[in-house]
């Protein structure tokens, strides 16, 4: 039978491994046979209080197993789940929440205080508070039965370059096609175990989440806390017997780069599965020299391609300063490149890397102008209609299809793991009354967010505001002020003149 839901892997595995854990956190966990009767209460209380499919339901993250069950919560009553950071500013929560009409908010019991001040965009609910509703199974049978595969599971929102986030929204048969072809390229069962790195609004999270429904893993999710200390880390990987990390490289980087793996390392792992920005071949060979027996993955793809299009499963030794490729196209997906003039790049030389395929988004929420913009006509096929999504990433590809990331096209970057667009920062700070001007770019090699400036704000209070305005992966690392700002003959801000200044000419 078609499987059309996501919905039926968690079904699945309650049925096959009910008293198995599923996903547990430091102080809380879940079986599958409770995930799924947690789920079934919320989804009811959420389908009797809002008689409309498909609509947008924000669940506030905190990092629990518990947001896994109002996710499943969310689409049992045949609504899509939104999941945002309960730290998030709230005037860009407001934001979102206005842009979204959500039907409802879910949030972590004890956060009273700051969802009430959302109370007149949409009714609140505590998550435990569904959990133990009553199941209402005939009313969700029929709500579920009229969920098509192609109907949305979640959005997530990530950067946009006007400064307004962009709700990416992901349908059930382009996480479906995407669990399938991982769990089977990457050999998963029901005896692995993950330790869970990425927080569930970052889109890395969906490959925990769905392969440990799919397949019955359980997964642990790891105290941030742990990457503070990563002797603690170690130790908690080891203690759960951990089997797989679906990590963002950063959080690769900074365990090697801490030197533990020469004292003590994960002895169950096997496969390290890596994302979100570019593996670098010096921390890859401190993970091979204390861990030459695991799997190595490195795997590439923005949010609107459904997580990954392309992957590499590393097998050979790379030099410290060899760039590592990105690999090939996943199943069911086609990966090519692009001129600026829209035509077919020669193996060998840079282009703008483009992807087709059921993976590909259905586009920006309630942002047609962007949807258009990224979402085009394959210009190779002139006969019907046929949607690639330009990634607006510079790659190249060998005789035999392999590809190798060079760099963005454009002001976004990918910095702690997630991807940014600098105008949403240039946008926040220019709105502010003491602030002319504000530009940032990006020091690659040191990981930096610099800011430019004009205006009276001093550097430390602009850097306490901006903390209190954007998420902590978007505050500027450095600022810089200035007296004018240089602009360029045709009156434009001169970036490259900010970046040699201040990157390229600094010794810090």
């Amino acid at each position: 039978m078609l499987q059309k839901n996501v919905l039926e892997y968690l079904a699945s595995s309650a049925a096959h491994f009910p008293n198995k854990l599923a996903f547990a956190d430091e102080t809380s966990q879940f079986t599958f046979a409770q995930l799924l009767a947690a789920a079934q209460g919320l989804g009811s209380a959420l389908a009797e209080q809002s008689p409309a499919l498909n609509r947008p339901v924000v669940v506030l993250i905190n990092h629990t197993a518990a947001n896994i069950a109002a996710f499943m919560g969310v689409l049992s009553a045949g609504h899509f789940y939104v999941p945002l950071d309960l730290q998030m500013p709230l005037p860009r929560l407001r934001g979102i929440m206005e842009e979204l009409s959500p039907a409802a908010l879910i949030y972590p019991a004890g956060n009273e205080e700051i969802v009430q001040t959302l109370s007149d965009l949409c009714p609140l609910m505590a998550a435990e508070d569904g959990f133990s509703y009553p199941i209402n199974a005939p009313l969700l049978a029929q709500r579920q039965a009229k969920i098509l595969d192609v109907d949305p599971v979640y959005a997530i929102f990530t950067s946009g370059s006007t400064g307004m986030p962009k709700g990416i929204v992901i349908c059930h048969r382009s996480v479906i096609d995407f669990i399938e072809w991982m769990a089977d390229a990457c050999q998963f069962t029901s005896q692995d175990v993950l330790g869970n790195q990425a927080p569930f609004y970052f889109d890395l999270s969906v490959k925990d989440i769905y392969l440990t429904l799919k397949c019955g893993c359980t997964t642990h999710i790891i105290p941030k806390k742990a990457f503070l200390f990563p002797t603690l880390l170690v130790d908690f990987l080891a203690e759960r017997k951990v089997s797989a990390l679906v990590w963002a490289t950063s959080a690769f980087h900074l365990v090697a780069n801490s030197g533990v793996l020469e004292k003590k390392i994960p002895s169950h792992l096997r496969t390290v599965i890596l994302g979100g920005e570019s593996l670098q071949a010096k921390q890859l060979n401190r993970w091979r020299a204390a861990l030459p027996d695991v799997q190595y993955i490195n795997l590439y793809g923005p949010t609107e391609v459904t997580v990954d299009c392309t992957w590499y499963p590393i097998t050979r030794t790379f030099a410290d300063d060899e760039r590592i490729p990105i690999g090939y196209a996943c199943a069911n997906k086609e990966v090519f490149l692009l001129d600026e003039a829209l035509q077919p790049v020669p193996p060998g030389q840079p282009g703008e890397l483009c992807v087709r395929g059921i993976g590909l988004s259905k586009g920006y929420f309630g942002q047609w102008d962007k949807t258009r913009s990224a979402f085009i006509q394959d210009p190779r096929n002139p006969s019907y209609p046929d949607l690639i999504y330009r990634t607006g990433d510079l790659a190249i590809m060998e005789e035999d299809g392999l590809f190798t990331f060079l760099t963005r096209q454009d002001g976004q970057i990918k910095h702690m793991g997630y991807r940014i667009e600098l105008g949403e920062i240039e946008t926040t700070l220019n709105s502010l009354p003491t602030i002319k001007e504000a530009v940032c770019f990006f020091d690659q090699e040191k990981d930096r967010i610099h800011c430019a400036y004009t205006g009276s704000e001093d550097t430390k209070i602009l850097a306490k505001t901006a903390r209190a305005m954007l998420p902590r992966y978007m505050v500027p690392n450095l600022y810089h002020r200035l007296d004018n700002m240089p602009h360029n003959p045709n009156g434009k801000i001169d970036r490259p003149k900010l970046k040699e200044a201040f990157i390229h000419g600094s010794s810090d």
